[in-house]
């Protein structure tokens, strides 16, 4: 019998700075048996078609792209926004799993047509909004979800290092975590948009690849990696 081949993984991050998530995304990834393949604005085609994408975490996106307002504070990254945008939209029309990690996450409701809070700073009552790789942040995950599939918890302590998150849903996302202030955690597709294209399509607003000594973690990318072994079986073995 010939080995299985392992799912190649596309992880998005910006062209330049220190790739701290790119190194603990891939070892997520790497766990969870997949191979990962870095991928930005400036680096070439991947070498064979993606099993899956990860769309990473990083600045602030162009708020023209949601009609939001420009401060004129935020730094901000065209080529990536553009970039992703196109990544996106060819995983969700070729049905291509998808994983989003926080600002990954408010790129998918971008380009469904969803909107952000710019700052959700003035938003909280209960919770802080100190940036920290820790978990010190309570999610509360809806029953029933696949993000709930994978987590198995209903109560899950995740990280902060974001100061923008959902607003407006894009189209066919729903919500599936919360904090506890009421701001969006978590969107995946609905279960009837699901039906029309990638079982697997889902957008956390922290980052579990700091978080990779967690069991529950780790089976996000498991499940990411589960979803694209599927769908390659789906499409029959390589040539």
């Amino acid at each position: 019998m010939a080995e299985r081949r392992r799912p190649l993984i596309g992880v998005t991050g910006p062209e330049r700075g220190v790739h701290l998530a790119w190194r603990f995304s891939r070892w997520s990834l790497r766990l969870a048996g997949a191979d990962a393949l870095r991928l930005d604005a400036g680096r070439p085609e991947p070498p064979r078609p993606l099993d899956g994408i990860v769309i990473g975490g990083g600045t602030d996106i162009d708020p023209a792209l949601y009609a939001g307002l420009d401060d004129g504070k935020a730094r901000r990254d065209p080529r990536r926004d553009a970039y992703e945008r196109r990544m996106i939209e060819q995983a969700l029309e070729a049905g291509i799993p998808l994983l989003g990690l926080c600002r990954g996450a408010q790129m998918l409701n971008v380009v469904l047509g969803g909107s952000l809070h710019q700052d959700v700073r003035p938003l909280r009552r209960r919770t802080s909004n100190r940036r920290t790789p820790l978990p010190r942040k309570t999610a509360l995950v809806q029953p029933g979800s696949r993000l709930h599939a994978a987590l198995r918890c209903e109560r899950c302590r995740v990280n902060s290092l974001h100061h923008q998150a959902v607003e407006r849903l894009g189209d066919g996302l729903v919500v599936v975590a919360r904090d506890l202030d009421d701001i969006v955690q978590a969107v995946e597709l609905s279960p009837e948009a699901a039906a029309t294209g990638a079982a697997f399509v889902l957008g956390v607003q922290w980052h579990p690849e700091y978080l990779i000594y967690q069991p529950r973690q780790r089976r996000l990318f498991a499940h990411l990696v589960a979803a694209a072994r599927r769908g390659d079986e789906q499409l029959g073995p390589p040539s």
